[in-house]
C-alpha cells in the first residue's frame, strides 16, 4: 500500500488552528478515509488516503 497526498497545509497554523484535521474530516464525511500525517523535513501537515499499487 502506498499513500496519496491530497492536501498540504503549513505546520505554522495559529494557534488553535487544525486546517489539516478539518480537511480530513470533511473528506471522511464524503466517505473517503483519509488521515493527516506529519512530514517533518517540509514542516507540513499532509491529509493522505491509502492506494493500492495496482491504482
Amino acid at each position: 500500500m502506498r499513500a496519496k497526498v491530497l492536501e498540504r497545509f503549513s505546520a505554522g497554523a495559529p494557534r488553535g488552528s487544525w486546517p489539516a484535521e478539518e480537511c480530513a474530516a470533511r473528506l471522511r464525511a464524503e466517505g473517503r478515509p483519509a488521515t493527516v500525517v506529519m512530514d517533518l523535513k517540509s514542516d507540513a501537515f499532509l491529509v493522505v488516503v491509502a492506494v493500492n499499487d495496482e491504482d
